[in-house]
């Protein structure tokens, strides 16, 4: 089978997975088990083009459908098709966006949206870079910050210096505890500030824990505001945040993550993001909200020119990154933790391209709509309760079992009934130690009567399984 024969196959089974992705159920649920019978992953296929084809049709047919209006799951749900169109020709192409000389339009591209994103939040003289994801970013942050608190760390290390501190949000991302141990800080000196009544860090409470960290003879030096948490997407104040940067001279990352495409829409921005424009740092992931192909992050720096090279590079480079190239100031891996940097350019040049930030911001708005009218169905219904109150994109509820059955243990059951009929997938997360459905809504065709469906469904799920249990 030549080329031309594998490439019509493989376009003709992606186009049928297209066309029917939102169709039926999201999954047809198997057990471990039945699925690695069904695969037959042990079975030998040297040469055979029918057995490869075999193989993704089967990856294609028992794969969740992230597209369909029951996976409710992620932050992120069935890409934007200009960003499918770009991984398929970046897969073709298969480059390195490491330096201009191997990827010279990806790398204009790059450059070109990270300066358009710098403008967007309004970061001045600050520069930009494509990571793997907000976790990635998340410890870039902090390790930028922790080599400009100490400007010898990056070559001595931190023997014989006083302890670092970095504070954040007992809400927030468990990145920045991996953060904190890949770079020497120490989970012990993450410190995790309470949150108030809506789940916003509390800039009080900061308050205090830096200055029993001081009196302690540490040195708070980073501090990760949490724009749009996991679980309540609740926002963390940043005008009392910014106050207490100016005063305690630590660095304020923002982990917009999942809110900072709030961005998109002005009066969003304003609502949520007050003070933006004043972080020392941003990352934010374009594969959630906006929907491009996964993955797509930026991390943006303020007011820092050359930051990321000066954080970042090490070691003997000379044969990838030579300083007499005409082109090195172009070369984004010279900045990067990787050597090889995947393509991701292209596809969020194309997405922002087709639907600018109007049509992106429009898409938005409409999730916090809908988002709205989630929390008002549940609240109008007696056998749903809200486990808080909305904050902004992420609808935090469950079903209320009559009688004496517990509802956390009643509300995993039924998630799980949900997940394996291919009826819905849905998020489960706790507050406090209350279980509780996480409903995300990020797909851009999403309706009220889809809302309605979903949460109908789930009810006549719930009420199966009480009768089941007599």
């Amino acid at each position: 089978m030549n080329d031309q024969a594998l490439f019509q196959r493989l376009l003709s089974l992606v186009t049928e997975y297209r066309a029917q992705e939102k169709e039926g159920t999201f999954l047809d649920y198997l057990e471990p088990e039945q699925l690695a019978r069904l695969l037959e992953l042990e079975r030998p296929a040297r040469g055979d083009w029918e057995r490869i084809l075999r193989w993704l049709e089967q990856y294609l047919e028992h794969s969740v459908k992230t597209a369909h209006p029951g996976f409710l799951n992620r932050m992120w749900s069935g890409a934007n098709l200009p960003s499918i169109l770009a991984e398929m020709v970046t897969a073709v192409s298969n480059t390195s966006a490491c330096t201009y000389e191997g990827a010279p339009v990806s790398t204009l591209m790059e450059h070109y949206m990270l300066d358009t994103m710098l403008e967007l939040v309004g970061f001045e003289k600050g520069e930009g870079q494509m990571t793997t994801g907000s976790s990635n970013g998340n410890m870039i942050a902090m390790l930028a910050a922790r080599n400009e608190v100490l400007a010898d760390t990056k070559h001595r290390g931190l023997w014989q210096q006083a302890p670092l501190f970095a504070f954040v949000s007992a809400d927030a991302h468990y990145s920045l505890d991996k953060a904190a141990n890949i770079l020497g800080i120490g989970t012990d000196q993450l410190i995790k500030v309470p949150v108030d009544e809506r789940g916003r860090m509390d800039p009080g409470a900061l308050e205090q824990l830096i200055e029993e960290c001081i009196e302690r003879g540490g040195r708070p030096f980073f501090v990760c505001a949490t724009l749009g948490t996991t679980v309540r997407g609740a926002y963390d104040p940043l005008p009392p945040l910014l106050e207490l940067r100016r005063r305690y001279r630590f660095w304020l990352h923002g982990d917009g993550a999942w809110g900072g495409a709030a961005l998109l829409d002005d009066n969003l921005r304003e609502g949520f993001l007050e003070g933006v424009e004043q972080l020392d740092s941003f990352t934010w992931d374009f594969h959630k909200m906006p929907g491009t192909n996964l993955m797509c992050n930026m991390l943006l720096f303020n007011g820092r020119e050359d930051a990321f090279r000066c954080t970042c590079s090490a070691g003997e480079h000379s044969y990838l990154f030579r300083e007499e190239k005409e082109t090195h100031e172009l070369d984004l891996g010279v900045g990067s933790l990787q050597c090889g940097r995947r393509v991701d350019s292209l596809k969020w040049f194309l997405d922002w391209k087709y639907f600018g930030k109007e049509g992106l911001g429009e898409r938005v708005h409409r999730y916090l709509e809908l988002a709205a009218h989630a929390e008002a169905r549940i609240n109008g219904h007696p056998e749903l309760e809200m486990v808080a109150p909305r904050e902004s994109f992420n609808v935090c509820f469950r079903y209320l079992p009559p009688g004496n059955l517990d509802p956390d243990e009643f509300n995993l059951k039924l998630r799980h009934h949900l997940f394996h009929q291919g009826i819905s997938l849905v998020g489960v997360a706790f507050i406090g130690e209350r279980v509780t459905l996480r409903l995300l809504i990020t797909h851009p065709d999403f309706t009220e009567a889809q809302v309605d469906d979903f949460l109908d469904s789930l009810v006549q799920a719930a009420r199966e399984l009480l009768e089941e249990e007599g």
